[in-house]
């Protein structure tokens, strides 16, 4: 099964697939660590959002044929890669029914308060969660660019609420 971990900044994602993965035994693919391995080391000042979209994809072009593998293999896949947009989430969705892998979408509905706490606290206690610093203005510009998943795509879901 391919469990795809959605949530805003500082909803507890990282901290929820750490969690499943212990009741399941399943694999994580947590694309901060990537980014964090992979790309911020690279990135300069003057890189947008962009810059970082386009390794994302290639990030992801990797996942998917280990995602493949291991579903093949019967073990699950945790998908902890933002996954903020409609669009992003549906790629996943029509990869799994493509390849007739089932699909469960966990949802971290947390208020905007607690999630900016917990970026606070992470950023300044480095935990064993942090890979990079979120500042106040990368939070804020995340409310605006997340999409909350629509009653569809909760179908056969799972909610964690505040």
């Amino acid at each position: 099964m391919i469990h795809l971990i959605v949530g805003n900044t500082g909803s507890g994602k990282t901290t929820y697939s750490n969690e499943l993965k212990r009741r399941i035994n399943g694999i994580i693919f947590s694309i901060d660590t990537w980014n964090n391995t992979l790309f911020i080391p690279d990135k300069k000042p003057d890189d947008s959002l962009d810059w970082f979209l386009e390794r994302i994809e290639r990030a992801e072009h990797i996942i998917v044929g280990l995602v493949t593998q291991l579903e093949n293999s019967k073990t699950d896949t945790i998908l902890d890669l933002g996954l903020s947009k409609f669009e992003h989430r549906e790629k996943f969705r029509k990869f799994a029914k493509a390849n007739g892998y089932e699909l469960r979408t966990h949802f971290l509905d947390i208020s905007k308060a607690k999630r900016l706490d917990r970026v606070l606290k992470r950023n300044e206690e480095k935990g064993t969660t942090f890979e990079f610093e979120v500042t106040k203005e990368n939070f804020d510009f995340m409310e605006t660019w997340f999409e909350k998943p629509t009653e569809n795509e909760m179908i056969g879901g799972v909610v964690i609420t505040d």
